[in-house]
């Protein structure tokens, strides 16, 4: 079975959609069949895979209210290996599309089943704020990744979305975990970094990814050209950083002190 990671930090701006594509994209690179599912109305992730958000007529809004099937929604092969269930503005929405249907917490789950065993990984990107939208995203996931940028006010908003995951588990998904917190944005040329990495793995009682994410141009630029960074500049360290992220990902569990 699929395993399925939602990708979630209701703090904008640490790197959310950035690991969610390029993590997806060197899992695929490794072999794995991927589906990527993008639950964040901003569309970030549908663009960062070439697509042009706005022109596509079958969008995983379409899907979670009922417009379309799962299968006029997918867009095959966005990459080697990557399945991608879209998303744009539209999926706003949804919040009030939503309001007095049955069970609307399961509903992408519901939806998602049917295809899960086709796939080795689902990476779910999730909005950053504390939504329907994320709730169907930690009710269809096994494991939610963290990223954290690696700057001052690291660890603001992460005991909220810990108390978030922790009522969905009490409530609505008794299986959901942590998959684990990754660094993002590690300039190893600042003291500051560093500081929030030893703060955070001092205070955190979470698994730390060993792999840590730095600041690099290339993988700056790769969304405006519509490209993982695995496409757009394979030999950069951020695509390095990924492929050592996905390794830890697809071996997690075996390799922890």
């Amino acid at each position: 079975m699929g395993r399925v990671i939602a990708v979630a930090n209701q703090k904008g701006g640490v790197g959310k959609t950035t690991t969610a594509i390029n993590l997806a994209a060197c899992l695929a690179e490794a072999g794995q069949a991927v589906l990527v599912i993008d639950m964040d109305p901003q569309g970030n992730t549908t663009s960062g895979f070439g697509f042009d958000k706005n022109g596509i007529e079958n969008t995983v809004y379409e899907l979670i209210i009922g417009e379309s099937t799962l299968e006029e929604c997918l867009l095959k092969n966005a990459v080697d290996h990557l399945d991608l269930l879209p998303s744009n503005v539209n999926l706003s929405g949804a919040e009030i599309e939503l309001i007095g249907i049955e069970r609307k917490e399961y509903i992408l789950r519901d939806k998602i089943r049917p295809i899960r065993d086709n796939y080795d990984f689902v990476i779910i990107d999730c909005p950053p704020s504390l939504s329907m939208l994320t709730i169907n995203s930690m009710t269809t996931a096994d494991t939610i990744l963290v990223p954290i940028q690696c700057e001052y006010y690291a660890l603001e908003g992460l005991s909220q979305l810990i108390h978030t995951i922790n009522l969905v588990r009490q409530r609505l998904n008794p299986s959901l975990e942590i998959e684990g917190v990754v660094f993002t944005m590690y300039d190893a040329r600042t003291n500051l970094s560093l500081q929030v990495v030893e703060n955070v793995k001092a205070n955190l009682k979470q698994t730390i990814y060993k792999t840590i994410i730095p600041r690099n141009v290339r993988l700056a630029e790769a969304p405006s050209h519509g490209k993982p960074i695995t496409t757009y500049d394979k030999k950069s360290t951020g695509a390095e950083a990924y492929r050592f992220l996905a390794e830890e990902v697809i071996h997690r569990g075996e390799e922890y002190d």
